[in-house]
């Protein structure tokens, strides 16, 4: 494979998937690339048995199984996914999984902004070929949902309440009817959805409000909420494997040192908890939480001590890029981070020395 910065799913993962679609013997929705139980496997993780023995597929979403399981069989029966949460919690991941798991594409995808037009989800027009031939096939420029509908794949929606609501609504008639029209093309312009079209959604639940989703709409979707990661050393599993890839990716060659993983991995399940292992309340930052963020602070550190010649991880790095993380929606959250370091120093200095240079570290914090 070609040395991409980020490969789409069906491609990072070619390996796999071609391996489970060879052995895999499980009923198939019509279209779909893989059985349910194989969409399963490739998410999630297991053993695929070969002539030659067992290959171990890897596990690349951590979070809920029963939320993954639900999500295939709904996609299965052809009702609409979205992918409800908090920032940062993977939704785009699983939404680029199972889409590459199902249809062996993860790019057809609207990403939805306050700009985003009609015309940006359904199709639009090639105005020179339109002006010198009229309106035909030739001239039309298929979006992501009209490509769905003619392939029988799915068509990702991100951040669907980003967009204005009667944006939004033009959705409604093609998730009912599975019929996008094109008035200009005359008796040609009736688009009839191929079996295995559907939509996976996402929308980030501190959106909520902005452009909220019609009831109408909504009643097309399947909703699945996506929660943050509520154990530690699952967060810090997630953080060790996510700075490996992209250490992998960015040809950084050092390993990750799980300690410290472990560390930024507990900072921020008790930042996000408002509240410390041993039940001490701290405030809240406002800032979101997230495993991804923690990952992209771990990651930062980590190319610190790469690109500068370290041979570990300078902790006082580590917390000024938590500094960035964390303090940049108020000011206030500066103060609420310095409180948190300041009510750690009086409960975990005890726990090691790593954690004495991590608060000694944090009072850079400026």
């Amino acid at each position: 494979m070609e040395n991409y910065i980020k490969p789409p799913v069906e491609k990072r993962y070619a390996d796999e998937l071609e391996l489970l679609k060879v052995t895999d013997d499980g009923r198939k929705p019509e279209n779909w690339q893989l059985s349910p139980p194989a969409v399963r496997k490739f998410i999630l993780g297991g053993e695929v048995r070969t002539k030659d023995g067992s290959v171990t597929i890897k596990r690349k979403f951590y979070g809920n199984d029963a939320l993954v399981e639900r999500a295939i069989i709904t996609l299965a029966g052809s009702r609409g996914l979205m992918l409800v949460g908090e920032p940062g919690t993977a939704k785009t991941m699983l939404s680029e999984l199972l889409s590459a798991a199902c249809c062996g594409c993860s790019t057809n995808t609207v990403q939805g902004t306050a700009g985003t037009t009609e015309d940006m989800i359904k199709y639009s027009w090639n105005y020179a070929l339109l002006l010198s031939k009229g309106p035909c096939r030739e001239a039309l420029v298929p979006s992501p949902l009209l490509i769905g509908m003619e392939k029988g794949i799915f068509a990702r929606f991100e951040e669907i309440t980003r967009t204005p609501a009667e944006i939004q609504d033009s959705l409604i008639s093609v998730m009912s009817d599975q019929i996008l029209s094109i008035p200009e093309l005359g008796d040609d312009g009736l688009v009839l959805a191929r079996p295995g079209f559907n939509i996976i959604g996402t929308a980030n639940t501190r959106d909520k409000g902005v452009n909220e989703m019609s009831g109408a709409l909504k009643r097309r979707f399947n909703f699945e909420t996506v929660e943050p990661v509520k154990d530690v050393r699952l967060e810090k599993e997630i953080i060790i494997h996510e700075a490996e890839d992209l250490a992998k990716s960015g040809h950084i060659d050092m390993p990750v040192d799980t300690d410290v993983a472990e560390l930024l991995a507990v900072t921020y399940h008790e930042l996000r908890e408002g509240r410390t292992a041993n039940g001490t309340i701290v405030e809240k930052p406002a800032a979101v939480m997230s495993t991804a963020e923690a990952v992209s602070v771990y990651f930062q550190a980590l190319s610190h001590a790469w690109y500068y010649g370290q041979r570990r991880i300078d902790l006082s790095v580590l917390a000024q890029s938590l500094l960035g993380a964390v303090c940049k929606e108020s000011k206030d959250d500066l103060e609420k981070l310095k409180g948190y370091f300041k009510t750690v120093s009086k409960e975990k200095t005890g726990e090691g020395e790593l954690w004495k240079e991590y608060v000694s570290a944090s009072k850079l914090l400026r």
